[in-house]
């Protein structure tokens, strides 16, 4: 599978699972996620994915400094419903790097590793995405305005015809790399300026 060049470009992050490491799936619970692997769990790259990426990977850098975040030790919550726009994927991504889970999470061995009902929707107060590190109950809320990063104006201009079944194999062509354009920009471009999310 060929993804875009510049997902070489966005940085991994590592986590420890303890779970992975009790259960013998990773060598002393270290487990790398890439934007790859968010790609792939939500079946395409759109600015949502990416946004929900870098949200995810700012807060657990704000929530641990230097040390290594501690995968089934946050949880997470968002003020929206997942028939809200796009709630669901970004609380799946979310999940993907977290562990925080709803009520179908895993409910752990005998007390201990649970991940269920550590994912929180339509919780009021919430400003964004919030993230709360159970250890030490310090939380961090992440607002993301992707209209810092605008699209291509051309976008809005091809999608109609594509929709409609009436683009040309070079206009389908350009939307794709226009679309994936903005998602490097949001990632590469922009991943760390505090503009792009704000971390309250």
């Amino acid at each position: 599978m060929a993804f875009p060049a510049f997902f070489a470009d966005i940085p991994p992050i590592t986590l420890r699972d303890p779970l992975a490491e009790l259960l013998g799936a990773a060598e002393n619970g270290l487990i790398e996620y890439h934007f790859a692997d968010a790609v792939k769990l939500a079946g395409h790259s759109c600015p949502t994915v990416a946004g929900a990426w870098l949200m995810t990977v700012r807060a657990l850098r704000a929530l641990y400094g230097d040390e290594t975040p501690v995968r089934g030790n946050i949880a997470v919550a968002m003020n929206e419903t997942l028939a809200t726009g796009v709630a669901g994927v970004i609380a799946s991504i979310a999940t993907l790097l977290t562990g925080a889970a709803g009520d179908g999470g895993f409910k752990g061995l005998g007390g201990q590793h649970s991940r269920r009902n550590l994912l929180h929707l339509a919780l009021a107060g919430t400003a964004g995405l919030a993230f709360n590190r159970l250890d030490t109950n310090v939380t961090v809320d992440c607002v993301l305005r992707l209209n810092f990063v605008p699209p291509d104006p051309r976008l809005g201009q091809l999608l109609p015809a594509i929709l409609q079944g009436n683009a040309s194999t070079s206009d389908s062509r350009l939307f794709g790399e226009l679309w994936q354009d903005r998602v490097k920009r949001i990632l590469v471009d922009h991943g760390d300026d505090p503009r792009l999310v704000e971390i309250r």
